[in-house]
């Protein structure tokens, strides 16, 4: 379990690039598919958790764990992986300390939960919401039915709505949750598409 304070903006050398590749692959040289698959996770991870800056949490993460295996030579952990998702909730706590990095869900803005504290504001969500909704027509049916159904209700209604989906799906919740997910950072790449041609 991650003790000590790490700097950020740190990032590895190929040297410890190397080190870590070793490390999540524990033996068995995956080519590097091993660090993107763990890299996937962690980013849904911090997706699920309404990051907006989910790519740069995961890379955070990972920079921390290969600035350990650096320092320290070895890691003891159960799995390469527990030890990735310890340190990720470490950065994810960190990143609720700041305020200004908060960020507003896809699923708060597909249940129509933005609230507008001016007029400006008012402007930009509406754009934001006209942009998802143009992007969630563009999805294949099936998609969408993913999606809606998947930030649909709140608490332990959702919790409730992602089995029976899942179920429906004939799929686990896990690969619901990974298949959400790929459909939600398709959709964020759409909408960030769509605001970028608007502005």
């Amino acid at each position: 379990m991650p003790t000590k304070v790490y700097k950020k903006n740190w990032t590895p050398d190929p040297i410890a690039f190397r080190r870590l590749l070793e490390w999540l692959d524990d033996g068995v040289d995956s080519e590097g598919e091993r660090y993107l698959e763990i890299r996937r996770r962690l980013v849904c991870f911090f997706d699920r958790k309404g990051c907006r800056n989910a790519d740069e949490l995961a890379d955070e993460t990972l920079n921390r764990v290969a600035r350990r295996l650096h320092e320290e030579g070895a890691i003891d952990a159960e799995t390469p992986a527990k030890f990735c998702y310890i340190t990720a909730r470490f950065v994810f706590l960190e990143n609720l300390r700041d305020k200004e990095k908060l960020n507003v869900g896809i699923d708060e803005v597909v249940a129509n939960k933005l609230v507008a504290d001016s007029s400006d504001e008012a402007d930009v969500n509406q754009q934001r919401l006209n942009c998802l909704e143009h992007c969630t027509n563009n999805l294949e049916a099936s998609n969408r039915e993913i999606i809606f159904g998947y930030y649909n209700g709140d608490e332990r209604i959702k919790i409730d709505n992602r089995r029976e989906l899942a179920k429906k799906l004939n799929l686990s919740t896990n690969a619901l949750s990974i298949r959400a997910c790929r459909i939600r950072e398709k959709l964020q790449i759409c909408v960030q598409k769509c605001l970028e041609k608007c502005g």
